[in-house]
Parts: structure tokens; C-alpha cells; sequence
């Protein structure tokens, strides 16, 4: 149940407004914009949200919100373990990776995707980029192994 309330966080924040950009801290970056996230798992699953991602592969912060800002969830991790914040709801995990493949049946690589909303089209075993439109701000990202496969699109905001 807690999966598919993350993965309809996810979508609604990937079809949503983003938010102005922040000026990234240090040797932090930061990105908002728009994300999709599709499962092919059965049943077919698929989310957007809007989405903000600040700091590094290490330790960050990803906060999803729907198309009229609400929160959906905020996810925050460091070398000592990830939690995610649903409402007053908290769920804690060793790493973010572990965090995302429970909650929404796919791992999503963090270093790879800090290096992909960069341009840089880092391999990652499993995973396909398109990182060919990147300069208007759209990448994606497919998982082709291991099953289900998954499709992850993000529209980054200037």
C-alpha cells in the first residue's frame, strides 16, 4: 500500500508546477521540475510529480508535490541511512536505494541520476539514457534489467 501511495506521489509530482530554482550550496546542486515514473509490473504502474532534488549522490534531499504543491513525500538520505516523510508517516531504510526499490518496485541509481541531471550519461548496468535532449531540459531513463521494467522521464525547469 505505502508503494502505490509513493508511486502516485511520484507521478502527480511529475505532471505538477516546479519551483523557482535555488542556488545550489557548496558543491551541492540542485534541480526542480517534472517527473514520471512507469513500472511494468503487473499490474502497470506509473506516477507524476512535481519534484525538487538538492545535494549529492552521498547525502540529498528529493521532495515530491503535486501540480497544486501539496506535499507527497520527502526523501532525505545520507552515508547512514534514508527516510522518507509521508505527513507525520516516516519510513527509514540502510541507503536511498533500498528506500526507492521498496517503496516503488524500482531502484533508481542516485549517483547516476545526480551525473544524468547533469548531462553526463553515466552507464549504470541495466539502464538505457536518453540523454539527447537534455539541453531543453528532458531526459530518460529506462530499466531494462532486472524485471519489471521501468521507464523514468523528468522534465528539469530552467
Amino acid at each position: 500500500m505505502m508503494r502505490h501511495a509513493l508511486l502516485l506521489a511520484c507521478a502527480m509530482a511529475l505532471a505538477g508546477c516546479a519551483s523557482a530554482p535555488r542556488t545550489p550550496i557548496g558543491s551541492e546542486s540542485f534541480w526542480s521540475g517534472r517527473m514520471a515514473l512507469r513500472v511494468d509490473s503487473a499490474p502497470p504502474q506509473s506516477f507524476a510529480a512535481s519534484f525538487e532534488l538538492q545535494g549529492m549522490p552521498e547525502q540529498g534531499r528529493l521532495s515530491l508535490s503535486t501540480a497544486l504543491g501539496t506535499s507527497l513525500a520527502t526523501l532525505t538520505w545520507t552515508p547512514a541511512g534514508a527516510e522518507m516523510r509521508q505527513g507525520n508517516a516516516v519510513t527509514r531504510r540502510d541507503s536511498v536505494d533500498s528506500l526507492m526499490a521498496e517503496l516503488v518496485g524500482a531502484t533508481v541509481p542516485m549517483p547516476a541520476l545526480f551525473a544524468w541531471m547533469r548531462g553526463e550519461n553515466l552507464n549504470v548496468p541495466g539502464w538505457q539514457t536518453d540523454l539527447s535532449q537534455r539541453g531543453e531540459g528532458r531526459l530518460t531513463a529506462r530499466r531494462l534489467d532486472p524485471l519489471p521494467t521501468a521507464e523514468l522521464r523528468l522534465i528539469i525547469e530552467p
